[in-house]
């Protein structure tokens, strides 16, 4: 029964003055901030790369080389509204939706371009 006194004077008279209605705020004041710091750094710049992604990824055009979410490399053979026929071997084309794509990969250099090694030229 002890526990009923205890919750009667935990209780303000009826005639007391009411809290500041302005501290309430100002509990909420570090959740803001937090909010604000969270946005700032975390959410706002993966909205910006993903919206770097999306651009890099409407402009692609049949024959440039793409890597995937998945690690998978292939070639562009054909673009369609809402994904890509990608040439991954000879003679193995797949359909594959823009999401999935990561990003364009620079062309490779052609076999008779590459450089040889130093210890390659001066051996010769």
């Amino acid at each position: 029964m002890n526990f009923f006194i205890a919750s009667t004077f935990a209780q303000a008279p009826a005639g007391a003055p009411l809290a500041n209605p302005a501290s309430g705020m100002a509990q909420f004041f570090p959740l803001i901030i937090i909010f604000a710091i969270f946005y700032f750094l975390m959410i706002r710049p993966q909205q910006r790369r993903e919206k770097e992604r999306k651009e890099k990824v409407s402009a692609l055009r049949a024959g440039a080389r793409v890597l995937f979410c998945g690690g998978m490399i292939g070639t562009i053979e054909e673009v369609l509204p809402s994904s890509f026929l990608i040439k991954i071997a000879s003679g193995a084309v797949v359909e594959v939706v823009r999401a999935a794509v990561e990003t364009p990969l620079p062309d490779p250099a052609p076999a008779d371009a590459k450089d040889k090694s130093p210890s390659q030229a001066q051996s010769k």
